[in-house]
């Protein structure tokens, strides 16, 4: 019988499994996610733009955070600086991702199901994000969302592709 997969927004109650799922896929794990966020900085993003998660059998298998350019504002991420510096986006853009998927449940299409949900609730904005440009399985996954290539910059010693998108 198929999994069944729920795409739905994140509250504070999914926290320690968005921060399980996100330990998991850092790369020195072997994943391939560029950073680690905190509770308390997914919390604060969760009070400000729709944090997606996809949930099988009560665990979180996937999850799609979001950011506002306010919100990021204040943070002062450096490689996040370092993608705006390259490419700043609409004045209501917003900074799409992490997005991650666990290794069992990759090639399902849950990237595409949280992206979908994502345009949903955000519907007419720009989203722009960045991929580390040797990430294969990243890049062809976000141009088959159709988004596109508007940008690059290098930060600690690794080139990355800026990737934008709008959606009515």
């Amino acid at each position: 019988m198929p999994e069944s997969i729920i795409i739905k927004v994140a509250t504070p109650n999914d926290l320690k499994g968005i921060i399980k799922l996100q330990e998991a896929n850092q790369t020195s794990q072997g994943g391939t996610l560029s950073g680690g966020l905190t509770e308390n900085q997914i919390q604060e993003m969760m009070t400000d733009m729709p944090q997606i998660i996809a949930v099988i059998d009560n665990e979180i298998v996937g999850f799609l955070l979001t950011t506002s350019q306010a919100v990021n504002n204040k943070r002062k991420v450096a490689i996040v600086d370092a993608m705006s510096g390259s490419y700043s986006g609409t004045e209501d853009s917003y900074i799409y991702g992490p997005i991650c998927v666990s290794q069992n449940q990759r090639g399902k299409g849950i990237a595409q199901l949280l992206f979908k949900e994502l345009l949903r609730l955000q519907p007419n904005r720009e989203g722009i994000l960045f991929i580390k440009n040797d990430n294969e399985a990243s890049l062809k996954a976000h141009k088959k969302m159709g988004m596109r290539k508007v940008s690059s910059f290098h930060f600690d010693r690794a080139d990355f592709d800026v990737f934008a998108y709008i959606f009515p």
